[in-house]
């Protein structure tokens, strides 16, 4: 069980996230400035997040008629606030923010809260183009929360807890990974998809002129595209102590394995990023429920026989 976390750290945890999440954009930025001949110098596309956050940080809030700017606001406010919350139940070594005893669930149902809070800022605009987007991600959320569900769960299983911290403890020698291959892939597939990000960003699509995002400028579009990398950083995070073993590793601290662990599994996703093609929607959904719930639900069954074999 890790030590508890020093009253600070709670107030650290957010700031952390949102330095790793700009980190991570500007990874994404070099990646994709890279790729187009003549593109803009690597210092210049690195910066490139900061430079659209403070603008929009200066941008006026636009508002439409009749628009519901309460529960607009509200379900923009959930998005980060979601995410921050799903992260603190990740171990940085042998310290968390949190370690309830459902720790696993309580991770699983921030996300739900954040499938919520987007078909909120969806809504609230009263823009038919917003409340695609919004349903969008309903229904792509759907496709990918029971695989990404069924993962998680995966994990608890092998170590049959759902706390955290006994889920990393229980990785002693092996990781669960190693055993649990396909579990960690749709883990990884899925994690982009319930954070609306990459080729999974049809809730956002340009073909909706932006979708559930449309009607939204200043710190309103800021929350909501910010929100997004704060989930991403916080589902790659995750995947270190479910699968590689948390904190473990040879000498360095708990703490810097983990940092190390969630920049790989992040990096790995921006570059991927570069490598899925981008699909009509209805593709990716029908993938997910053709293919990584009957893969998921076989890894279930495996490690359900090895477990009550032990």
């Amino acid at each position: 069980m890790p030590e508890a976390a020093p009253l600070w750290a709670a107030l650290v945890l957010p700031v952390a996230l949102c330095l790793a999440a700009v980190a991570a954009a500007a990874f994404d930025a070099v990646l994709g400035g890279g790729a187009r001949r003549g593109g803009p110098g690597v210092l210049a596309a690195a910066t490139a997040p900061v430079r659209e956050g403070l603008r929009l940080l200066a941008q006026q809030r636009r508002t439409t008629p009749s628009a519901d700017v309460a529960l607009g606001r509200t379900g923009l406010g959930l998005v980060p606030v979601a995410a921050v919350l799903a992260a603190a139940v990740v171990p940085w070594g042998g310290v968390s923010v949190a370690d309830p005893v459902v720790g696993i669930v309580w991770f699983n149902a921030m996300e739900v809260l954040a499938w919520a809070a987007v078909w909120l800022a969806g809504w609230g605009p009263n823009s038919a183009l917003s409340l695609i987007g919004g349903y969008r991600f309903l229904a792509q959320g759907l496709a990918y929360e029971l695989p990404h569900m069924l993962a998680l769960t995966i994990a608890g299983l092998g170590a049959e807890s759902l706390r955290v911290s006994e889920v990393v403890g229980a990785q002693q020698g092996l990781w669960f990974v190693v055993w649990m291959p396909a579990a960690f892939a749709v883990y990884l597939l899925s994690a982009p998809a319930m954070s609306f990000w990459g080729p999974f960003g049809h809730p956002l699509g340009r073909d909706v002129a932006g979708g559930a995002a449309a009607e939204y400028s200043g710190v309103d579009r800021l929350l909501l595209l910010g929100g997004r990398w704060l989930l991403l950083v916080a589902t790659a995070a995750f995947s270190v102590p479910l699968f590689l073993g948390g904190g473990q590793g040879p000498l360095l601290p708990g703490w810097a394995w983990t940092l190390l662990k969630t920049a790989a599994v992040l990096a790995a996703l921006i570059v991927a990023r570069r490598m899925l093609p981008v699909l009509r929607m209805e593709r990716y959904m029908e993938f997910a429920w053709m293919v990584l719930v009957p893969l998921a639900l076989l890894q279930a069954l495996f490690v359900a026989v090895v477990v009550l074999n032990r």
